[in-house]
């Protein structure tokens, strides 16, 4: 039986050889403590580490990349602040086990996920072709007699639940549920329909007994409820989406500028 100390010693230092080799093939010219955060980020989203993962202290990683300590700091400082290190008691570095959501730029659920170092998934409720509600007719500008085809999911982190999707698409762009797999970007992309754009809005509300089940948390529990709808580059609306996150695991991030 190995002594759990021997365990965390050697993870330890699988850790700081990953983040050694990337750390070694980064941009020559770039601030060291730019290239220690790059390495860091790299490691993780390579998969070479998930969320939860204690990274070595300071001290160890100042050693083994002959760095100073200030420069060590620094990096995880920049990665914390990102949400992508979480500090913890006794200045433990852990991977964040939260999702950073920035609203500058459109990307997918996968996309968001395998950038933090986790592997995104779905559990699905149901693919239909039907017709539109009046919420769907109206965010989509189609008629009664259209027909979309709506998906119900529940998301996954690491095979964690963490969002429930109801999504709606015009059979135009996506003629049938087959057509989706666990990807609805990449499912619009092979079609040569992947949306340019996006306008969203969030709110808060508590979360209902159907989203508790689904979710794994309590009824009446945070949740942050975003409604979006998708262009092309010529401005036509290809998909219709209302996401319910589970406010303990999702961040959602702004940028401004004066």
């Amino acid at each position: 039986m190995v002594a759990p100390w021997k365990g965390r010693f050697s993870l330890a230092n699988e850790i700081i050889e990953l983040v050694r080799s990337e750390f070694a093939s980064g941009t020559q010219g770039m601030p060291l403590y730019k290239r220690l955060k790059t390495a860091i980020e790299a490691a993780v989203r390579n998969h070479a580490f998930k969320s939860g993962s204690v990274l070595p202290g300071e001290r160890s990683l100042a050693e083994a990349l002959s760095l100073s300590r200030v420069t060590v700091r620094k990096a995880l400082a920049m990665l914390e602040e990102e949400g992508m290190l979480s500090r913890r008691q006794g200045a433990r570095s852990e991977i964040g086990s939260r999702v950073e959501k920035s609203l500058s730029t459109l990307t997918s659920f996968s996309e968001d996920l395998r950038a933090r170092g986790m592997e995104p998934g779905c559990i699905w409720l149901s693919k239909q072709l039907t017709r539109p509600s009046p919420t769907e007719m109206m965010a989509l500008g189609i008629s009664a007699n259209a027909q979309v085809l709506r998906m119900r999911r529940v998301r996954t982190a690491d095979g964690a639940p963490i969002a429930v999707e109801h999504a709606a698409v015009p059979v135009r762009f996506l003629p049938s549920p087959a057509s989706v797999g666990d990807s609805l970007y990449d499912a619009l992309a092979q079609r040569g329909f992947l949306p340019r754009r996006a306008i969203q809005r969030m709110r808060a509300r508590a979360a209902s007994l159907e989203d508790a089940q689904h979710l794994r948390c309590e009824p009446g529990a945070p949740i942050l409820t975003t409604e979006r709808r998708c262009f092309l580059g010529d401005g036509e609306i290809v998909e219709y989406c209302e996401t319910r996150y589970k406010g303990e695991v999702y961040d959602f991030v702004f940028e401004l500028q004066r």
